[in-house]
């Protein structure tokens, strides 16, 4: 017995040296200095692949947007490499129908779920592109950044926001979508309804009047299946000009001060109750 204890001693001890795989000590020491939220913004499965990333020289630590910029400099300093930057990416609701402008044609009840209303002929909302308002976005959002709204829309905290992708995966109606904050002018609508039919279901939805698209520079915006639609690979050219004779402020320009801004010609929205079920145009 002893002499086999011996022998696996040896063994494991051999296999150890000739298999270990040696791991930089830094990469712990990042992490450390990561905020640990594992969102996965940066392009990595979490913040120890950040971490190995850095070390490795693949990824700059200021590629971490939700990391305070100091711990970025002092991460950089660590490595003895340029902290970069990149730019902060957010989560944005392509639908601004909240109960106040948009018709809800059949109550819904059951469990208080999007997903659950979505199987349930869509929801009950006339517009059946639209936010059906029972906050699943919220719930999944492990960072706080999504609250909801008097008129029952999501409104994303973009200073808490992650871009973690949870509130893009929960919603059944694909409202949500990742963007850079460089991303101000939006299209607060995905309804396919043109013109008067639009209208008919929500006061502030796109009715594919072209105006903006005529607006726009170099084809910025163009207009594809009656709906507005931005071209952010010519983001530069993205000015308010564009925004300024929507007639429903469908389309926003999204200030980093003032919030969301709408046109001039924008009709004005003063009720804040909601329209009474079942009923309008």
């Amino acid at each position: 017995m002893l002499g086999l204890g011996v022998i696996l001693a040896v063994t494991l001890a051999v296999a150890n040296r000739k298999l270990h795989v040696y791991e930089d000590p830094r990469i712990d020491q990042v992490e450390a200095m990561l905020p640990g939220a594992n969102c996965g913004a940066c392009g990595t499965p979490g913040c120890r692949a950040f971490a190995e990333g850095c070390v490795a020289g693949s990824i700059a630590p200021g590629k971490c947007t939700v990391n305070d910029p100091a711990n970025n400099e002092s991460i950089a300093s660590l490595l003895g490499v340029d902290a970069g930057a990149g730019e902060k990416r957010v989560a944005r609701l392509a639908c601004a129908g909240g109960r106040h402008v948009a018709w809800t044609r059949a109550q819904y009840e059951g469990i208080r779920s999007c997903q659950g209303a979505a199987l349930i002929s869509g929801g009950g909302k006339g517009c059946v592109w639209g936010c059906l308002g029972l906050g699943d976005c919220q719930t999944v959002c492990e960072f706080g950044a999504i609250t909801m709204s008097d008129a029952g829309l999501p409104v994303v905290d973009e200073a808490l926001c992650t871009a973690c992708n949870a509130c893009v995966v929960a919603c059944p109606k694909d409202l949500f979508s990742i963007h850079p904050v460089s991303h101000r002018l939006w299209v607060a609508c995905k309804s396919l309804a043109q013109g008067d039919e639009a209208l008919a279901e929500c006061e502030v939805a796109c009715t594919g009047c072209g105006r903006c698209a005529a607006d726009a520079p170099g084809d910025l915006v163009s207009i594809e299946n009656g709906l507005a639609v931005v071209d952010y690979s010519k983001n530069r050219l993205a000015s308010q000009k564009v925004i300024q004779r929507c007639p429903t402020g469908a389309i926003v320009w999204i200030d980093d001060q003032r919030g969301v801004v709408k046109g001039g010609q924008a009709k004005r929205i003063t009720r804040k109750s909601p329209l009474p079920l079942g009923k309008g145009v």
